[in-house]
């Protein structure tokens, strides 16, 4: 399992993923779920992934050939975030149909998710979260954020923290806050954590960060979220029915 949340914010976009891979609870690794395609100066497209590794490795590693075979569409060369989007799906359903089947006879379901995010030179940032069946949805103002994997836990901070006009730094605490309740709920979501913000028009990718366990910075919002909770916990009234 894994964790992965993108906002979609006026400022611009944030990505954030965790880079554990469990294969059982002996079979632990570390695997990179976010990657950037950039034309410096005039496209940056965020792709993170969860699901079947295999899967999603594949789906990357055709992404990546293509722009290497420079002929035909690939994400370097895509008008628009849509297309991007399209393309995306459309490789996906191409990993379906040469392995589906073959999965299903190891009694291993097709599943893989993908959120995509980025800017175009002409156009304003865009994010979708596109399915494993390679149909996808867009993020708008009302919904500004996506998130694939263990969602659960992290879910409820975002919705009540998050909205299109948030600062993109109290975006950038909140999110790490969700990640900090989703891996004290999952061992199979775990740190180091890779986060990327973009701005909007600024079109690269320069704004990066590993966040690992002891990070000073993670320490300190972790430990500060948890004393709040209990602070506001104990100052709440006690019922009094009995």
């Amino acid at each position: 399992m894994t964790y992965c949340v993108a906002l979609l914010l006026d400022e611009g976009l944030v990505f954030a993923s965790d880079t554990r891979t469990n294969a059982g609870v002996d079979q632990v690794a570390i695997f990179p779920k976010m990657n950037i395609f950039e034309v410096p100066g005039e496209r940056v497209i965020t792709l993170l992934t969860a699901g079947n590794l295999a899967i999603t490795q594949a789906v990357v590693n055709r992404l990546r050939e293509a722009i290497k075979a420079e002929d035909g569409a690939h994400l370097n060369n895509v008008s628009s975030m849509f297309e991007a989007a399209q393309l995306v799906g459309d490789v996906m359903r191409e990993v379906f149909e040469r392995d589906a089947e073959h999965l299903k006879n190891h009694n291993t379901d097709f599943n893989a998710s993908i959120l995509l995010g980025g800017q175009i030179q002409g156009e304003k940032p865009r994010l979708f979260n596109i399915y494993a069946a390679g149909n996808f949805i867009e993020s708008c103002r009302e919904t500004p954020y996506f998130q694939i994997g263990e969602t659960k836990y992290g879910k409820p901070i975002i919705d009540r923290v998050v909205k299109y006009n948030s600062d993109m730094m109290d975006a950038v605490k909140c999110v790490l806050i969700s990640f900090d309740s989703t891996i004290r709920s999952n061992i199979s979501v775990a740190a180091p954590i890779d986060l990327m913000l973009y701005r909007v028009d600024s079109l690269n990718a320069n704004c990066r960060q590993r966040i690992e366990e002891k990070d000073p910075y993670y320490a300190t919002i972790r430990q500060g979220w948890s004393e709040g909770l209990k602070s506001v916990f104990s100052g709440l009234p006690s019922p009094d029915w009995c």
